[in-house]
């Protein structure tokens, strides 16, 4: 499966079941592992099961590989890898804690999120009222 609609499903599965503070990577320069860096958060242990259960269902969905899931047990640390992306899903604490973003680089990819459902994207100057524009 082609890295970019990889990510896509990754970070839609991470969005359907309410990560926070989804961030994505590009480590090509920095491991020959694989391509892609996935950090988002989860509110609970059961959230972050669930955010993990929801990426691994939609990957295979679409007829990709999970290659394992580790963590799943405590929640406080999920990995699911997925070959060429590597998600980690981590409670607040835990993510603050080990710093990955620092580790990947500190540079996240530029990718579409979906906005918060029940609140609009900001409006950019000069654009209508009905013509909203998403800003990034």
């Amino acid at each position: 499966m082609e890295n970019r609609r990889l990510q896509r499903l990754v970070i839609d599965a991470l969005e359907d079941v309410k990560a926070q503070d989804i961030e994505v990577f590009n480590t090509t320069k920095l491991s020959d592992l694989f391509d892609r860096v996935v950090v988002a958060s989860g509110t609970s242990n059961r959230h972050a099961r669930a955010l993990a259960a929801s990426v691994a269902e939609k990957v295979k969905h679409a007829g990709g590989t999970v290659v394992s899931i580790e963590g799943e047990e405590t929640g406080e640390w999920v990995l699911v890898d997925l070959g060429d992306v590597v998600v980690h899903i981590m409670q607040p604490a835990v993510r603050a804690y080990y710093g990955l973003e620092e580790l990947w680089g500190g540079r996240p990819v530029n990718v579409k999120l979906r906005a918060p459902s029940g609140i609009p994207w900001p409006r950019a100057r000069g654009t209508r009222r009905g013509k909203a524009t998403r800003h990034e």
